[in-house]
């Protein structure tokens, strides 16, 4: 735990002690750069995996980086002022570029269904295909759905968070279907993604009571033999294949014999993206933060962007 003393604060007051009205999430100013935020008070899943391969993996005690100023994070960057984006600007024809759909390239909606890229992000796709040996979208969604919604030629989409390249993940479909049919959740807000479900709370007014209710369908998946883990206001569930986006991610790197890339994104399930670049000659790992990003995202990030504009803006200087 990182401990600060505030400004405005009593040097008096005991420790926890805050003044009336005070919000009981603690902003901890250091420096005017950034602010550390003390969320052992908050319940906060979008760190937790709740997931068979490491439960402890995340815990919901943590601290997280957030910012003082309009920018949600200082440490955004422009392309040509960064040294690895430079590296792996340099060679483009050796160089995949991994990017996520939603958060990334389109902005995060209240309905799912109403998300796209704007014209703008399209026009740069369509240049980095030419330029870069690969681009290709690893996204939660259907790989089917990312390819119509993106409208852009030669990227390569896979879907269900790099499930659809797993052939043993095929035979979950009708288990998963079932499980969304009988969970006690609305149905409208259950997202039915091909190889993935999410039951989105991002519209429910009282987010502990959501995530409590969500707690216990998370228990039934496992107990249905299924993955269950947290996201951006979304428990998603998933087959128990031990594919993620970072196998795809992988898998792809494999097949057109790439050593150099960029792989972006903005929640724990990119995470996996980021580790398939281990081990590369040019590694550039960016997270696109935001109040529900991870912290554990943002520690793994060599570039951290606020926005999808700031995104757009990065991929215009590749």
């Amino acid at each position: 735990m990182v401990e600060e003393e505030l400004a405005e604060q009593d040097p008096g007051a005991d420790v926890g002690e805050r003044p009336e009205g005070e919000d009981p999430v603690r902003r901890l100013d250091l420096g005017g750069e950034c602010r550390i935020v003390a969320n052992d008070a908050v319940h906060d899943p979008a760190d937790r995996l709740v997931d068979e391969r490491d439960p402890e993996l995340f815990e919901i005690r943590h601290v997280r980086i957030m910012a003082v100023f309009g920018r949600p994070y200082p440490l955004a960057v422009a392309a040509a002022s960064d040294p690895l984006l430079e590296r792996l600007a340099q060679e483009p024809d050796q160089a995949g570029l991994f990017l996520d759909f939603d958060g990334v390239l389109a902005p995060i909606v209240d309905r799912p269904e109403d998300a796209v890229p704007p014209p703008e992000t399209r026009a740069e796709l369509e240049r980095l295909v030419e330029r870069y040996a690969l681009v290709a979208v690893v996204s939660g969604r259907v790989g089917a759905d990312v390819r119509a919604r993106l409208g852009v030629e030669g990227v390569v989409c896979v879907g269900s968070h790099g499930l659809e390249a797993e052939p043993q993940a095929d035979r979950w479909r009708r288990t998963l279907a079932a499980f969304a049919a009988d969970a006690p959740w609305p149905q409208e807000q259950v997202e039915v993604k091909g190889l993935a479900l999410a039951f989105h709370y991002r519209d429910q007014p009282d987010e502990r009571e959501a995530v409590r209710r969500l707690d216990a369908i998370a228990d039934s998946a496992r107990e249905d033999g299924l993955v269950a883990r947290y996201g951006r206001k979304i428990l998603e569930v998933l087959p128990p294949v031990g594919s993620h986006k970072g196998t795809a991610v992988r898998q792809l790197l494999e097949e057109h014999g790439l050593r150099r890339a960029l792989a972006a994104g903005d929640d724990t399930t990119d995470i996996d993206s980021f580790a398939a670049l281990d081990g590369l000659d040019v590694a550039v790992r960016v997270a696109v933060a935001s109040a529900e990003a991870p912290s554990a995202l943002l520690d793994a990030a060599d570039v951290v962007v606020g926005s999808t504009d700031e995104f757009l803006a990065l991929l215009r200087g590749l």
